[in-house]
Order: structure tokens, then C-alpha cells, then sequence
């Protein structure tokens, strides 16, 4: 194809006044200041006022002066080796609780691995206990190669000498003391460095009353083994609902945070239909054993009321499985050791018939001495986590069925606090805590939406966080001319389906020519892998096509996770350089093509609605001064998937004063590495290395497109950070941010505000006496943030199903200035500017943005061999088994468009 009649334009030259500093080198000390999380400035006070309740629970604390004592403690075995297998610790604890006098009267929190708890000191600041645990790892009767659970007579003697039964010293050891004065004081806005060890404590009181209880512990969610907490997701899956309590503090106080919560978990039962639901077979013969060795192992079983742990599976068939028994003495005494098959061994020993004698043993015991149990007569115990990743149609059944409407879930809360039973646990009764089982009151506010423009100047006010396009154009369209469609599904109506884009596209303003050709894939082809299908069929448009056409829509054959996704995007965007639409529509109507419509419009280079503000321009703070406008991302691997690099993402908004237009720059990084790698690169012209980093990428395409501006303010939204990393990545990504500013121009000194957007949390907002959703664009910055740190939640879009997520912005530093109802204002405006929805969104466009930049450039890499031990690939070695494959380059003349959108 000839490329040069794309329509993107060509990536930007480096300007002259952008030559970079030769002597500044990165990594200097004193060119890296240390940020920390800044303050609240004050409160907002515009909007609508109204009054909410709020999943807080006001958290009383009696005692004042008193002290939480730290001790660590240390199991080991006789041999010296550290007790290292999960679970056991509390039975150890328990076990040293009901043997020995010195912690018997004393009410102590324990984690569960190596920290200790206590209100007042222990006796001494150093103990040595010694216990003695039956069936340490698994409850089972006796030891022997074929998992002997209903012994003879006989073979009990033989089977105290294999007893089960550990030795276990264990050492309690005083560490530090904490003052609980230090709650009272962080509440009060004090800095005090032993408020979160404080915090800690009370959630680890919390975890431990639900392990008393028998739960699952998940972090602070907690799960009851109850048949009405369960439902069927498919594939041998369940979601099990259970709630998250955690203490927080707030404005009001401390306060439970107590919210329901949602895991994954295996279908208890038979192993061997687990099997079969999981790989969707009906039978057990149609078992694929190497997938069943991956995902039973480390799970837990029971045989004869005996629970064991899944090692892996056995070499050979339960017939042919062959294992040392010991069986009865030779002629001098000694006992005599028999070779015997499982199958043998459970026909003459226990009177059991096997049905499945082909099928592999599973393994309870260690590699060089392995136990093994008929798979048959296992049966997978309850609560246990699914760590796989889910299928597209399991996923949204696990969201179909969580959904709770917003009185359903307040009754939910209100009954889980109620049986959770907190007044009873001992340890926060002598601490003096006392939590309240009302609702916290907060007053919001709602903002009001912005004005939007569309084609032909009309103006327009969203209503409810949404508005459409009947009888309206878009505010820039484009002209698509040159297109065709290329056709993986047989069936789809392609007649039909180009007739009504047509007819869609010039009601909104697209002039259309009707497409060159529909490319219908060679049936014979449809079995061949994905790659080679995308290749084929390309050869055959690349044959057909006079030139570069602006657009190739793509009908894939399912409607998620098509294995021909990745392939073509990457043909289309890193090879070809040519925008692509994917498609697989069940229903072909006017509303289906008016969003597909909108996603192409964007991806050519047009504008689908803008707000008002924008022409005039009269965003608050970002009118003067040129603004750059950055949304940050990171993706990870599926679980399970060690070996899969993560994806990082950043967008930047172009042509200021626009904040509707934006540009995608994507980088592999380290697997499971949350903190971006590649923002700043400085390299030496003589490596031929031209990756300079993300940001000076971006900055350049800005400076070009703002009339050669250089921003002299960047705001950047930040997704997928937690409290703990608040420091850390301010340090490890405002710092490369500067730098690569001090890089381009040493004079230049743009100011930052960083602010980071967080859905993982556990906060609602519920109307009072009210049954639906709290508005869009309502906001709270009193009464439930935090006490100090600059932070608000906002819900900027309508919740039309279940119970409305508020989003919690999280400003870690502001050196532009911007006042409270400044802030929140531009943030509810950017939940307005998405150009593939008419309706606000929940969280801020540019993140949006990077997210979907990121999920679809890993696509570019999802089909790659990658090995979990090597790989021949180039790339940076994150440790001396895994290579991060490095993604194409993306196409000159796509590689500044909208291609995510």
C-alpha cells in the first residue's frame, strides 16, 4: 500500500529551542527532590447541597494512654529449620495459648505469620515455648505411599512410628510499643509515625476475629462458608460474597469502613466433576490432565475426613502407579518392602473398586516422597481461592450477580456489622473501642454539567450524565472516502451493516463513500492460527486496494477475546500505519453504528462533541498558561502469568487550549513493576537508541500541535496507585517528569499538580430515604476523607445499575495553585470529554484513555511464545528467567491519533 496518503500527520520534528542540555546527567542527587503527599487546602463549596449516608461507621476510643506491645515471633522445627507453610501459624499460637499459663490471661492480635499483638507488656520481652502439633500440614491418619486412611491393626504400630505429629519451637520476642495516643493524634492532623502501626493493629484484630470464626481472609474482606453467600459463575467457579472491614480515619473521626465484597473461589466437591466443569466436558474421559495438573495444584482435598494439599499428579496411570509398601517381615524379622500398584493396593487392602483405574493418582506428598490418593475418591474442601484468570463470560456473570441495588446493599451492611459481632471480640473491648451501627452522615453537592458543543455550534446541556445524538452532527467530522470492510464472520449481514453506516454517518456529518470492497475470509483459512488468517487475508486486501485506504473495518468472528484482535491491530497499526475498526455486532441498529461511529471519527482525527469552555477558552486555571494534561496507566499480566510484561501507558492532551484531544505513548516494563519505567530516558546519540523516554515524546507533540508552546503547567492523573505508594511514586515518577523537563531546557521550570484516581476502594454514598443512585456530578470532601491529605470522591457519572463506585482523587502535590472547587470542577468537566460514550464517565477521560492505550497495545505482545524460563527475544532481563519482549513501534501516520479510542 502506498502509506503516504494516510491521514494522520507525520510525528513532530524537534524544535530548535529544544535542544537538550548536554551536561545534565539523570540520576543526580541533587537534581531528584523527595516529595511527600501535601495537605488540604480547604473544602469546596460549590453545587446543589444534599445530604448522604455513607458506608462509615463512627468508631469510638476509650483508652488513651495505654500502649500496643509489638512482639515478633519465630517457629522453627527440632532440625533449626523456620515453620514456613502457610495456615499453620494460628494452630501453633492456639496450641501454645491452651499449653502453657503466660498468655492465657492475656487478650493478644495475632497475624497469622510473625507479629504478635498485646494491650500492656507480656511478662517477660522474651519467651521460649515448645509444642507439640498433630498432623501439621494435613489431617491425616498415617503415612504411606498410597495414602492409607482406614488402617488394619497391623498397621498402626507402623503408623505412630510415622506419626505426623512436629515438634515446634516457638520464641515470642518484644519488638517496639506502639501508643494508642497516636490515633487520637493523626485524627487531629498531627503527624505521628505511629499512627498507621496503630491502624494495623485494629485491622489485624479484625482478621483475627474473622479466623476464629472460620472465614476466609482476603486482605480485610472476610467470606462465611455459607450456601446463600455462593453463585455459579461456570467453568467449576464461584463467587462467594462476603464484606470488607478496615478502619479508617476521616475528617469525622476514626471510622469502620465496612463495604461487601466479592472473591473467587473453587466449587467444592468431587474433584473429577470440578474437572469437568472447569475444562467444560462432559465426561471424565475427555480430561486434559496436563491442564488439570495446573490448576489443582496447591489445592486442598479431603479423603476420609482427612484434608490434604495437592502437590501435583502422578507420572503414571492409578493401574500402573507403582509404590513401596511395607509389608509384614522376612525370615530375619526386619520388615519387607513390596512393590504394588495403587489400583492394587486399594482392591486387596480396602475392599475398593476403582472405576477410573487410567486416570493419574493425585500427589499429597513431597517430590522425593510422594503420596497418592485415586483421584476418584477426592473431594475438593470450601473456601478456597480461584486464582486463574476468569473468562470474559465468567467475568460478567460474576458482575451480574454482585450487583446490589443501593438499598439492598445498606440492608446488606447493616447485617454484616450486626453478625460480625464486634462488641464480643475481647482484644478491642480492652482497647476501649466502641463502633457505632449507624450510618455516617455527610453532606455532598452536586455539581452541574457542563455545556457541550456539537456540529454546527449547537449548544446543549447533558441532563442525568447523559445526552445523545438524534438529530444532531458531530462538532468535527470527518471524511472517510477511502475504507473497506473485511469480513472473519459468516454472519454477519455485510449489505445491511454498510448500508446503515452510511446512512448513520451522514446524518452526523460524515460525508462516506460507500466502501471499496467487503473481503470475505477464505473458509478454508478459518483453522489456521490467528497470525497466519490476519496475514492471508491482508495479502489479499494489500492485492485488491489501489492505496492506503483511511480505515479497514474489521467483523471478528466472537465478540470477546477474538485470537484475531491482536494480530490485526498490530498488522494494521504497527506494519501498515492504518486506522482499524474491530467489530462482532449481534444487533445492527442505529445506536450500534452511532457508537461505532463515534469511536471512528476520533480515531481519523475528528471531534465527536467538545465542551463550550474549550473555544472560549475559560477552564479555570488552565486559560493563561499553557497546559498539559496527562493520564497514567499501568496494566499487568493475567494472574498466573509471571512471565507477561506489564504494559504502561500515558496519554497527553494536544492542541491547547484543547483537553478533548489526546495521543497515546506505550511502553513493556518489568512484570507486575506498578511504578513506570520509561518516562525519562536520556541516551547517548551514539547508541541508536532514539527512545528518549514517554514523556519527552509527548511534550514534543504538544509543543507542536500549541502553536510552539511549551506547557507551562502539567497536571497528571495517575490510575492504579494505592496509600502505601504515595510516596513512592511521586518519587519515582514526578522526578523523571521534571528531569525530563530540565532535560529539554534547562531554564525551564513548568509547575506540576499530581493527583492520583483510585476505584479500588470501599466507600458508597447513599441517598437518605432514598431508593436509587446518588446523582452524577454529586462530591464530598468533608466529614469522610481524610483528616489532613488533600482528597475528595467523586461520582461524575449516572449509576444505572447496582450501587454507584465513587471515585477517590487523591491530590499528592499542587504547585499550580488550584483551590478545591477549581479542582473538582476540572475533574468533573474531564468526565464529559469521552469520545466514545455520550454519557460521563466515572472517572476522569485521560485514564480512561491510557487504560484502553495500554490493554490494546498488549494485545501487540499476547500472542508472543513467552517462556517461563527464558526468552530469545531481545529486551531487558528482569531477573535470569524472564526477558520483557520490547512492543513494535506504532506506525508514522498513526502513531498521533486517537488508535484507542
Amino acid at each position: 500500500m502506498d502509506s503516504s496518503e494516510a491521514l494522520p500527520p507525520p510525528p513532530p520534528v524537534i524544535p530548535a529551542n529544544f535542544v537538550p542540555m548536554k551536561a545534565h546527567k539523570a540520576g543526580k542527587e541533587e537534581s531528584q527532590p523527595k516529595f511527600l503527599p501535601m495537605v488540604r487546602r480547604g473544602v469546596g463549596t460549590k453545587g446543589q447541597k444534599i445530604q448522604l449516608l455513607s458506608n462509615h461507621f463512627k468508631v469510638g476510643v476509650g483508652i488513651k494512654d495505654g500502649f500496643f506491645y509489638h512482639y515478633s515471633v519465630a517457629m522453627s522445627y527440632e532440625d533449626g529449620n523456620p515453620v514456613e507453610a502457610k495456615g499453620i501459624g494460628r494452630k501453633v499460637l492456639d496450641k501454645v495459648y491452651e499449653t502453657y499459663d503466660e498468655l492465657k490471661n492475656k487478650n493478644f492480635a495475632y497475624d497469622g505469620e510473625k507479629s504478635l499483638f498485646t494491650l500492656g507488656s507480656l511478662e517477660e520481652n522474651k519467651m521460649e515455648f515448645t509444642v507439640v502439633l498433630e498432623d501439621l500440614t494435613s489431617r491425616r491418619a498415617g503415612r504411606s505411599d498410597a495414602g492409607l486412611d482406614s488402617p488394619t491393626d497391623g498397621e498402626k504400630k507402623r503408623m505412630r512410628r510415622q506419626s505426623q505429629s512436629k515438634t515446634i519451637k516457638v520464641v515470642i520476642s518484644y519488638a517496639a510499643k506502639i501508643p494508642i495516643q497516636a490515633i487520637a493524634d493523626a485524627l487531629r492532623g498531627q503527624d505521628s509515625e505511629h499512627f498507621q502501626e496503630a491502624l494495623r493493629v485494629l485491622d489485624i484484630i479484625l482478621r483475627q476475629h474473622a479466623a476464629k470464626q472460620g472465614c476466609l481472609l482476603v486482605r480485610q474482606s472476610f467470606f462465611h462458608d455459607n450456601p446463600r453467600n455462593y453463585t455459579d459463575l461456570g467453568g467449576g467457579v464461584q463467587g462467594c460474597r462476603g464484606f470488607h472491614s478496615s478502619f479508617r480515619p476521616t475528617q469525622g473521626g476514626l471510622s469502620l469502613n465496612i463495604d461487601v465484597s466479592t472473591t473467587m473461589v473453587v466449587k467444592p466437591g468431587p474433584v473429577l466433576d470440578f474437572l469437568c466443569d472447569n475444562q467444560n466436558v462432559r465426561h471424565p474421559n475427555l480430561i486434559d490432565w496436563t491442564k488439570a495438573k495446573r490448576v489443582l495444584k496447591s489445592l486442598r482435598i479431603r479423603v476420609n475426613n482427612m484434608e490434604y494439599k495437592i502437590s501435583g499428579l502422578s507420572e503414571n496411570p492409578c493401574r500402573s502407579q507403582l509404590f513401596s509398601l511395607k509389608h509384614g517381615k522376612d525370615e530375619n524379622g526386619e520388615p519387607r518392602t513390596i512393590e504394588i500398584t495403587v489400583y492394587d493396593y486399594f482392591k486387596r487392602h480396602k475392599n475398593i473398586e476403582l472405576r477410573h483405574a487410567d486416570f493419574p493418582c493425585i500427589n499429597v506428598g513431597k517430590p522425593r516422597r510422594p503420596t497418592y490418593f485415586p483421584v476418584e475418591l477426592c473431594t475438593l474442601i470450601s473456601l478456597q481461592r480461584y486464582t486463574k484468570s476468569l473468562t470474559n463470560l465468567q467475568r460478567a456473570q460474576l458482575v451480574e450477580k454482585s450487583r446490589q441495588k443501593p438499598n439492598e446493599r445498606k440492608e446488606a451492611l447493616s447485617g454484616s456489622l450486626r453478625n460480625s459481632r464486634y462488641g464480643n471480640e475481647p482484644m478491642l473491648r480492652s482497647a476501649g473501642i466502641t463502633i457505632e451501627s449507624d450510618f455516617t452522615r455527610v453532606e455532598g453537592r452536586i455539581l452541574p454539567p457542563p455545556k457541550l458543543v456539537v456540529g454546527k455550534g449547537e449548544d446543549f446541556i447533558p441532563r442525568g450524565g447523559r445526552w445523545n445524538f438524534n438529530n444532531k452532527q458531530l462538532v468535527r467530522p470527518v471524511s472517510l472516502e477511502r475504507w473497506a470492510v473485511v469480513n472473519f464472520s459468516a454472519r454477519c449481514d455485510t449489505r445491511f451493516l454498510c448500508t446503515t453506516i452510511k446512512k448513520c454517518a451522514e446524518m452526523k456529518g460524515i460525508r462516506i463513500n460507500p466502501p471499496f470492497q467487503v473481503f470475505e475470509e477464505d473458509g478454508r483459512a478459518k483453522r489456521d492460527p490467528a497470525p497466519v488468517r490476519v496475514e492471508k487475508m491482508y495479502q489479499y486486501v494489500k492485492s485488491k486496494l489501489p492505496g492506503a485506504p483511511q480505515l479497514l473495518l474489521c467483523i471478528l468472528p466472537e465478540r470477546k477475546n477474538s485470537d484475531i484482535y491482536g494480530p490485526w491491530k498490530r498488522r494494521n497499526l504497527a506494519d501498515e500505519g492504518v486506522a482499524t475498526q474491530c467489530i462482532a455486532p449481534t444487533k445492527i441498529n442505529d445506536q450500534y453504528i452511532t457508537n461505532v461511529l463515534l469511536k471512528i471519527n476520533a480515531k481519523l482525527g475528528g471531534m465527536n462533541s467538545l465542551l463550550s469552555i474549550e473555544r472560549s477558552p475559560s477552564i479555570p486555571l488552565l486559560r493563561n498558561e499553557a497546559t498539559l494534561i496527562l493520564g497514567m496507566d499501568v496494566s499487568h499480566g493475567a494472574p498466573g502469568r509471571s512471565d507477561a510484561p506489564s504494559i504502561a501507558a500515558v496519554v497527553s492532551s494536544r492542541a491547547w487550549p484543547s483537553i478533548s484531544c489526546y495521543k497515546a505513548a506505550v511502553r513493556t516494563q518489568s512484570p507486575r513493576v506498578e511504578m513506570i519505567q520509561s518516562l525519562f530516558k536520556p541516551v547517548p546519540s551514539d547508541t541508536g537508541n532514539k527512545d528518549e523516554g514517554i514523556i519527552r515524546e509527548l511534550i514534543m507533540d504538544f509543543y507542536e500541535t500549541s502553536n510552539q508552546r511549551k506547557p507551562q503547567q502539567i497536571i497528571i492523573f495517575r490510575d492504579g496507585v494505592s496509600e502505601s505508594q504515595f510516596i513512592k511514586v511521586l518519587n519515582e515518577e514526578l522526578v523523571p517528569i521534571i528531569e525530563t523537563c530540565k532535560y529539554l531546557d534547562e531554564k525551564w521550570c513548568p509547575k506540576f499538580t499530581f493527583i492520583v484516581a483510585q476505584k479500588n476502594h470501599h466507600t458508597k454514598f447513599f441517598k437518605d430515604n432514598a431508593p436509587n443512585n446518588v446523582p452524577p456530578g454529586t462530591v464530598v470532601d468533608t466529614q469522610i476523607c481524610h483528616p489532613k491529605n488533600n482528597d475528595f470522591y467523586m461520582c461524575a457519572h449516572a449509576g444505572m445499575i447496582g450501587t454507584t463506585r465513587p471515585t477517590h482523587y487523591q491530590v499528592l502535590h499542587d504547585e499550580i495553585g488550584f483551590s478545591a472547587d477549581d479542582l473538582q470542577e476540572l475533574v468533573h468537566f474531564l468526565s464529559y470529554v469521552y469520545q466514545r460514550s455520550t454519557t460521563a464517565i466515572s472517572i476522569v477521560a485521560p485514564i480512561c484513555y491510557a487504560h484502553l492505550a495500554a490493554a490494546q497495545m498488549g494485545q501487540f505482545i499476547k500472542y508472543d511464545d513467552l517462556s517461563e524460563t527464558s526468552s530469545s527475544r531481545g529486551g531487558t532481563t528482569i531477573s535470569s528467567a524472564v526477558h520483557v519482549p520490547q512492543l513494535p513501534l506504532l506506525h508514522k501516520d498513526v502513531a498521533n491519533s486517537m488508535f484507542f479510542c
